[in-house]
Parts: structure tokens; C-alpha cells; sequence
């Protein structure tokens, strides 16, 4: 089986793929500090939970937080007696390497995506992930990422807010029922729901305009389904986008290698 693995800043998740489905998915904060036993631990405690057998024998790894995949590659040797892919490293191949400028530095999790919505969309998309940014992924007809636009996320501009004005408190993300507001909390919800409505949708057809072709416009993140209520932004949402991009590139390494042989 297959452990995929999507360290974000905010939170890194775990998928066990046995070749045709996830079984199983994890969640839990990131941390740069936590060691691969604290890691087996906290692993192997919930699979048990599940009721998934821990019968991990390759594994491949997406990281915004470069500190943390010394530990996950400990813990794939120590545990899983594997070597881990990790999606940006030279030994990882990618089925359509990115066409950006030759010293970009392109975010794994954006390769990762681009690979998992070209294998299930084809190309000419626009990808928009609701992390701890607010990416825009442009993958062109080939399925090659050609570049895009990083935005702060929602939550990341919540916390803004409430920290840099003492009188704001700090709310929930939620479509408010009206768009004027009639006290603070409602037109802080009405500002960032309404406000990343505007945002998304205001990218996506400058995107477009600029492609100067159709395009399909793929939503992905936990806060993608909230912001679809709010327009008509996207054609598809795609929620386990990144985890279905991994289980992808690294079917697209053991083919090649098998070919090699």
C-alpha cells in the first residue's frame, strides 16, 4: 500500500491508497519538531482505530515546510523500510514538467496538483486552492503548471485582522445572510466571504482574458464548497485534488522505472 502525504503549513495529511481508493485519511497539525516515532505513534494508533491493516510499503511526500521531511523520511525508513518520492527533489520525475522561469521554485503542493487535476480533467484549467494561501494553479493544454497567482488565504486574513485591530474580534468563515452587515462580526463575515467571492472570481477571468481560450476552473481546499454558495466559481470541486495528484506522479515514477529496466 501506498502512504501519500500533504504537509501544508497549517496541517499535514496522511492517505493510505491501496491501488484503486483510499481507505483511510488522517489529519493533523504540522509541526517542524515531531520525530518519526511521533509520528508512528499517532499513525499507527488511528489506522488501528480504522481498522486498516499498517501495511505501508512505499510512500511519497508533498512539502510546503521544507523542515519537516527529514523526519518523514526517517519515518518511511525506520518503519516502513522504504526510500519515500518527494515531489520537488530530482529523483521525483513529473509526467509534465513545469515551463516557468528557469530560477522559479514551484511549489510542490502546486506540481502536485496540476498533475492530479490534468489526469482527471485534461487541460486548459485553472486551479484554486484554499490553504493557507489562496493559490491559482494555470495548467495548459499539455498539462504542464505555467504559472499562477498566490493570494493570502482566508483564514490567514481573518487572523490579520483580528490581531492587527484590537476592537475586531476573530470569527468564523461563513456565508453571512445579507451582504450589509449590522454589527461587527456580521460585516467582518460579510467582508472576507463576499470579499474572496470578488477575489476568486475576479482572477479567474483575468486568467481567462489572458489565455485568451476556454478553460475549466477546478476548486480544491476545505473552503471551496463554502465559496461556490456564493457564485457560480467553479465547474468542478475537487476534494482530495492533491492526495489523487500523488497517488498519479508516483504511479508515473514506478512505470518509468519499470521501463528502464
Amino acid at each position: 500500500m501506498l502512504l501519500c502525504i500533504d504537509t501544508g503549513n497549517t496541517n499535514t495529511v496522511f492517505s493510505v491508497w491501496d491501488g484503486t481508493k483510499f481507505l483511510t485519511t488522517l489529519r493533523t497539525a504540522t509541526e517542524h519538531q515531531r520525530t518519526a516515532d511521533q509520528y508512528f505513534v499517532w499513525f499507527s494508533t488511528l489506522m488501528q482505530h480504522h481498522g486498516v491493516p499498517i501495511e505501508i510499503d512505499e510512500m511519497i511526500i508533498s512539502s510546503t515546510v521544507p523542515r519537516v521531511v527529514f523526519n518523514l523520511r526517517v519515518l518511511a525508513d525506520r518503519y516502513f523500510n522504504c526510500r519515500p518520492l518527494v515531489v520537488g527533489k530530482p529523483d521525483c520525475l513529473l509526467p509534465n514538467p513545469p515551463r516557468v522561469d528557469r530560477s522559479a521554485q514551484v511549489g510542490p503542493d502546486r506540481l502536485v496538483n496540476t498533475a492530479g487535476a490534468f489526469d482527471r480533467h485534461g487541460g486548459d484549467l485553472v486551479v484554486v486552492d484554499f490553504g493557507t494561501a489562496t493559490t491559482f494553479d494555470v495548467v495548459s493544454q499539455d498539462g504542464a503548471y505555467i504559472g499562477g497567482v498566490i493570494a493570502p488565504g482566508v483564514n490567514l486574513s481573518l487572523e490579520a485582522l483580528h490581531l492587527a485591530a484590537a476592537a475586531l474580534p476573530h470569527v468564523d468563515v461563513t456565508k453571512p445572510q445579507q451582504v450589509i452587515g449590522t454589527n461587527t462580526v456580521a460585516c467582518m463575515q460579510s467582508g472576507i466571504f463576499w470579499g474572496y467571492v470578488g477575489l476568486v472570481r475576479g482572477i479567474c477571468d483575468r486568467i481567462l482574458a489572458e489565455r485568451e481560450r476556454p478553460m475549466k476552473v477546478i476548486g480544491t481546499g476545505g473552503l471551496a464548497p463554502l465559496f461556490s454558495q456564493g457564485d457560480v466559481l467553479f465547474d468542478v470541486i475537487e476534494e482530495d485534488l492533491t492526495m489523487h495528484g500523488l497517488t498519479v506522479i508516483h504511479r508515473y515514477n514506478k512505470e518509468y522505472k519499470e521501463n528502464e529496466r
